[in-house]
């Protein structure tokens, strides 16, 4: 399934400059980056002789790479009723998988138990139905969690599922210490281009700092944010841009961290990246390559990071959902492949592959074993794993590396100078840049300029017979089914008083997470505690204009 399946759909307008942005057309990256017939010495600026694991780590976060520990092979996944989703997962680990990446479905995303009237139509639909630590443990159960570790996709509710995961862990004789995975927990994307928020900024904000400053002190091997390009380029995003709008708002992140108290070389250590493999081979190797080198330069440079941990840039590859094809699905399978193969060559530290069925359904078992054995073969039987860094040192490679670089590095000292990420966001300009880029590639798309074999050339009117996943009309009144009976056996009067200590501490400073803990433990739901949040903090609305 892929990462943006439930991105909130935006008004597109075509662009407002007078010159339109630089189509992918002809012999360019999707960036509009002019390529050269050939590159040579002179295309390369000169630097000194980096080696991998060395700042600012452009060749990667290690001196050895996959021949000390191959990335970890993660499938998203997640649909249905929590047991639904457990079988998939220990389907997965069966297959290999090295560890789980969880897909909630939207209620849960923004804060609505199975049985709220807004919910309705949409329990189970994009990902797994979670409302209460009943169906936490219902998902969890049989995968060992001291030894696995676990990736959820979950942004403006993710202090409440990670305390959900401890809460199960713990019940299980599991120290929270032992724990290691990761939340997304990057509501700034959410503004941006995905939809899937709750309150405003400010509080949003209170919730990731309270999360990064929990997960020091109880779950140290949890990844408290992964900041997320892969959403913004599934909404248009050109590569540049992807790099330049994820970084912004990392900044902004661990500027509110260090306002919130926080150790910059502590920030950096739990902080992690969600990066997009899209289309054009060479761009994406580089893409990778400059994101480090910026990263590991604006933690040094700009925010005074000493450890040489803080300053690397780890991060999770998707391959792109945007690219696939209903048309002639097989193709797919070769798209992901290469887009696999770019995210490996790039560094990325775990990879989730998209499954060749996924522009038509939710993939299916066999769907999601083939793409699971995508990233087996390019692991196992492809050689690219046994040397770090392969591409260093290609003359295309290394001066698109720095031309990306270059442009984005533009773009966030033009975010800066508007007084950050935020203001940006809240302007809409941030939002305008994406919709253009989006406009400018399906005119290409359009007028034949970007070829999407299957659609626009070589195309068939012979259609493929692929099956598909059937999802259960029963979920709805299962996951309604099971709520009431948790409402009716918790001790209501309990579970009242964790909640009223959750809002006491939202009105003031406390961290919150401790109460939520408390409250998911008394059996308070998904629902209800994100009612507590949003009795005072309100709710966010975006100003829309067309």
């Amino acid at each position: 399934m892929n990462g943006a399946s439930t991105q909130t759909s935006r008004p597109v307008r075509p662009a407002s400059r007078e010159a339109e942005p630089a189509a992918p057309e002809g012999f360019s990256t999707l960036s509009g980056i002019p390529l050269k017939a050939s590159y040579g010495p002179g295309d390369v600026a000169g630097r000194g002789p980096e080696r991998p694991g060395e700042h600012p780590f452009t060749r990667g976060i290690h001196p050895d790479m996959y021949r000390g520990r191959l990335w970890t092979m993660r499938q998203y996944a997640g649909f249905g009723t929590a047991r639904e989703s457990n079988a998939r997962y220990r389907y997965l680990l069966g297959q290999g998988q090295m560890g789980i990446s969880v897909a909630f479905d939207l209620p849960t995303q923004i804060g609505y138990d199975a049985d709220h009237p807004l919910a309705r139509g949409e329990v189970g639909k994009v990902g797994v139905s979670i409302s209460s630590v009943e169906d936490m443990e219902m998902l969890l159960e049989g995968i060992p969690l001291d030894r696995i570790s676990t990736s959820m996709t979950i942004n403006a509710t993710a202090a409440v599922l990670l305390c959900l995961y401890i809460a199960v862990a713990e019940g299980r004789g599991i120290p929270s210490q032992a724990l290691r995975g990761t939340v997304q927990n990057d509501i700034l994307k959410e503004y941006i281009a995905r939809g899937t928020y709750i309150y405003p900024p400010g509080p949003s904000l209170r919730l990731i700092t309270d999360t990064i400053a929990f997960c020091r002190d109880r779950a140290p091997k949890w990844n408290a944010i992964s900041i997320s390009g892969y959403h913004i380029r599934e909404a248009g995003a050109t590569a540049v841009q992807e790099v330049a709008f994820t970084l912004a708002d990392a900044i902004a992140y661990v500027e509110a961290c260090r306002a919130a108290g926080l150790d910059v070389d502590g920030i950096g250590r739990q902080l992690s990246f969600f990066f997009n493999v899209h289309n054009h081979f060479l761009e994406e190797v580089a893409k990778f390559r400059a994101a480090r080198r910026l990263w590991a330069g604006f933690m040094r440079e700009r925010f005074g990071a000493r450890s040489e941990e803080a300053c690397k840039l780890r991060f999770h590859a998707q391959t792109a959902g945007s690219a696939l094809t209903a048309q002639q699905p097989w193709n797919n399978v070769v798209r992901v492949a290469l887009q696999a193969l770019a995210a490996v060559l790039g560094g990325a530290q775990s990879l989730h592959t998209n499954s060749m069925d996924e522009a038509l359904a939710l993939p299916t078992e066999e769907a999601a074993r083939l793409a699971l054995r995508t990233q087996q073969i390019l692991a196992e039987e492809t050689g690219v794993a046994g040397t770090a860094d392969p591409c260093g040192g290609a003359y295309a490679i290394e001066a698109l590396t720095d031309e990306i670089e270059r442009r984005a590095r533009e773009i966030i000292e033009r975010i800066s100078r508007m007084g950050g990420m935020l203001r940006a966001i809240e302007t809409g300009w941030v939002q305008r840049e994406i919709q253009e880029s989006a406009y400018a590639a399906q005119r290409a798309v359009d007028r034949g300029g970007t070829v999407v074999v299957g659609v626009n050339r070589y195309a068939s009117e012979e259609e493929v017979p692929i099956s598909t996943l059937q999802l259960r009309p029963e979920v709805e009144a299962e996951q309604c089914g099971r709520l009431a009976r948790l409402r009716e056996g918790r001790d209501a009067a309990a579970t009242a008083v964790c909640l009223d200590a959750l809002r006491r501490a939202a009105r003031g400073r406390d961290n919150l997470l401790p109460f939520i803990l408390e409250a998911v433990k008394a059996r308070a739901t998904v629902g209800e505690i994100s009612d507590a949040l949003r009795e005072v903090y309100g709710l966010y609305r975006e100003d829309v204009s067309v």
